[in-house]
């Protein structure tokens, strides 16, 4: 018995058959044309911006350090899974969440501030709001606090139901990464070199724990030294922040950017060329020579890059989302529907 007779015999609701259908039509029109469109929710949810624009200039007016990690939990998020919220959700008997991976556990912050717009605009506009749109939102806000300049964010994402930790590493450029290493893991997203770039401006803000360096301070390539590539007194200080020995119980934490650590500018990139990028793959872009000239064309032209800078949050937000009838609207952002 064929699919169609399956159903003709059957008889299913009506209202079965025309989400079938209207899911063959959304597909069908979604493979022709964007899927997310800016003010998506400027009829369905009118609010939903501004409620999380508020919750996040909340937060970040109390703790300036969240900026940073909305705007890592995106582009983590992002690169696992596609743009769907996955980092979002908890953990389950059997299932270890993304959340749980060293690469986030414990350094990922905010999902409070997420929870509290969800909470929000739940109540405003029941499972209409995405969480995967309200995260891309917040991002966007806290582009705009730390660094001035504001973006339009394409909406209309579903979240995912499924997040695994064991995805995370295998997804997720590491901070000893060259550029090479850095260049295809980025175009295996579908970005590109000058994305790359630009997006790794965004280590202007925030902190790294030590472990994630420490080897650049101590036995850089098992010398027993320092790497040669960074400012001795950078290492003189940064020794003084992260002594020997380390371990996953006593880690401290540096600013990635120790001249503006809570401001989202070009200063990253100023670092770089005073030998001061702080992970490997930091300082990694001033060593090849395509990589190097855009670093220096971000260094004398700082409102050249945040245009730059806007344009590639727009494109890591759009990274394999799942639109139409793919995935669902959360009630939490923590648990599946």
């Amino acid at each position: 018995m064929t699919t169609l007779q399956h159903f003709t015999h059957e008889h299913p609701p009506l209202h079965r058959s025309f989400a079938l259908i209207f899911c063959m039509f959304i597909g069908i029109a979604f493979a022709h044309g964007s899927s997310l469109s800016v003010g998506y929710y400027r009829y369905s949810c009118p609010s939903a911006e501004a409620v999380v624009q508020r919750t996040v200039a909340k937060a970040v007016a109390r703790n300036p350090g969240l900026a940073a990690g909305l705007i890592r939990m995106h582009f983590h998020d992002c690169f696992v899974r596609g743009c769907d919220g996955s980092v979002l959700l908890d953990s389950t008997p059997g299932n270890k969440a993304e959340k749980e991976s060293p690469a986030n556990n414990p350094s990922l912050r905010g999902f409070e501030i997420i929870d509290e717009a969800k909470a929000i605009l739940e109540a405003q506009c029941p499972q209409l709001v995405s969480c995967a749109d309200i995260l891309a939102f917040a991002a966007r806000d806290a582009v705009h606090m730390a660094g001035g300049f504001y973006y339009a964010v394409p909406a209309g994402r579903h979240d995912g139901r499924v997040s695994k930790e064991s995805e995370v590493l295998k997804n997720l450029p590491f901070p000893s990464f060259n550029v090479a290493q850095l260049e295809a893991n980025f175009a295996a997203k579908g970005l590109s070199l000058a994305d790359m770039v630009t997006l790794s401006g965004a280590h202007t803000l925030g902190v790294s724990h030590c472990t994630s360096f420490s080897n650049r301070l101590y036995d850089f390539n098992n010398s027993g030294a320092a790497d040669p590539a960074m400012d001795p007194k950078y290492v003189q200080f940064l020794r003084t922040k992260c002594p020997e020995p380390l371990s996953s119980t006593q880690d401290p934490t540096v600013p990635l950017d120790p001249v503006t650590p809570n401001r989202l500018d070009n200063n990253y990139y100023l670092n770089l060329k005073c030998h001061r990028g702080l992970l490997t793959s930091d300082q990694a872009l001033t060593e090849r020579a395509d990589t190097a000239r855009m670093v220096n064309q971000n260094v004398m032209h700082g409102s050249m890059w945040a245009n730059k800078f806007s344009a590639a949050m727009v494109r890591l937000g759009s990274i394999q989302v799942l639109t139409g009838c793919e995935g669902e609207i959360r009630r939490s952002c923590r648990v599946v529907n």
